[in-house]
């Protein structure tokens, strides 16, 4: 068979192009050949290589973890292969270490994490810096009116008593006169701060209802994920004090994406305000209920031991399973909407962060359970069950 050597040359340019090596034809080519053929590569040949290996990480980062293809799950995987965000990177090797996955709603809830708290953080301390200044000035303002009324009054009482005094003279008269016009100016100033108070207290109603927006979701009306872990800093406190129970419950709606899936996002929106009034019903004074993030929710429950708050929240589990939801937009029935929970005693762990990782753990015991069910973290699972 006769060998063209100029067939071989353009294999071989051809695989360097593609950046693969050409060892074979290498070895059949003749020193003197490559010689006379080897020139300097040129740019492409260097970053077309890299490239594609690049982009094959890419892809198969999206494989592996079954994610959709969309500019920010592509954005995220870039970052992970090439070690732009190493903080996410290891967050999503630990999750799928514990075997959990890496799904959209929990990558949306990592990057609102990442990139909304630290805004909404600066907002409440600009905030919390202009109420301390309007509590000064209200204090202030509130001093000097009492002091400017009170001067007001001690004048007046002298204007009356000069008055009486008149006849004695031109310049009693005029002095009479003069403090007539200091107490006109004294209520003028009276006046005026009483204006500046009552505009610092319209102020103060506007930032309480800025505070309040700041700690709301939108959608459900419920506290949202960095109100709860204020509320939790705060029932941590009390209930360490008064040596009462605390509990912590995650709650997370069952096979959500797929109603997103079926129905559209409008209406998997009203499915979050179902379950958000379902479980709200359970809430009172000393059990807090707040949106977490997509359609997971948190519960605070004070003074309950952890059977007594599985006890309350495993009832709002089965008054939302008998439900039978239908989309009125299409008239298709939504089927049996559930979730699943995980319960942990706050005072059982060696901090807050333990428990709450405690409770996420028992949530997804749950989910891997067969869903529609509540389980207190530590407690062995039950069998898998059919939960659809």
């Amino acid at each position: 068979m006769t060998h063209d050597p100029s067939a071989r040359g353009s294999r071989s340019r051809l695989l360097k192009w593609l950046g693969i090596s050409g060892e074979d034809d290498a070895a059949e080519d003749a020193p003197t050949a490559e010689i006379a053929n080897f020139r300097d590569p040129s740019a492409r040949e260097i970053w077309l290589p890299a490239k594609r290996r690049l982009l094959g990480k890419v892809a198969d980062f999206l494989i592996d973890h079954d994610l959709e293809v969309m500019p920010w799950t592509l954005e995220i995987a870039y970052d992970c292969v090439t070690g732009a965000n190493p903080r996410l990177a290891q967050m999503i090797l630990e999750r799928t270490e514990q075997g959990k996955a890496v799904t959209l709603q929990w990558l949306e809830q990592v990057m609102r994490e990442e990139k909304g708290d630290g805004t909404a953080e600066q907002l409440v301390a600009l905030m919390s810096r202009l109420e301390e200044s309007l509590d000064d000035f209200t204090r202030t303002t509130s001093s000097a009116r009492t002091a400017t009324s009170e001067y007001g009054a001690a004048l007046q009482q002298h204007v009356d008593d000069l008055e009486q005094v008149s006849r004695a003279g031109v310049v009693i008269t005029e002095l009479a006169a003069l403090a007539k016009a200091m107490m006109h100016r004294t209520r003028e100033i009276e006046h005026n701060l009483n204006e500046s108070e009552e505009r610092a207290m319209a102020l103060q109603n506007s930032l309480d209802e800025a505070r309040r927006v700041a700690d709301e979701d939108h959608l459900t009306g419920l506290p949202n994920r960095r109100a709860f872990e204020s509320l939790l800093e705060k029932e941590l406190a009390l209930a360490g004090a008064s040596g009462e129970a605390l509990s912590v419950a995650f709650v997370d709606i069952d096979h959500f994406k797929r109603i997103n899936d079926t129905h559209g996002h409008a209406a998997g929106d009203r499915v979050l305000k179902v379950v958000a009034e379902t479980l709200s019903r359970i809430s009172d004074a000393r059990c807090h209920v707040a949106r977490h993030g997509g359609e997971e929710f948190a519960i605070l429950f004070r003074t309950l031991s952890p059977q007594k708050a599985w006890d309350r929240l495993d009832h709002a589990r089965e008054e939302l399973a008998e439900r039978r939801l239908v989309n009125r937009a299409t008239d298709m029935p939504f089927g049996r909407i559930t979730f699943s929970g995980g319960i942990a005693d706050v005072f059982a762990y060696a901090n807050k962060g333990d428990a709450l990782r405690a409770a996420d753990d028992a949530l997804y015991a749950a989910k891997q359970a067969g869903r529609n069910q509540i389980l207190l973290a530590g407690a062995e699972p039950p069998p898998l069950r059919d939960a659809a």
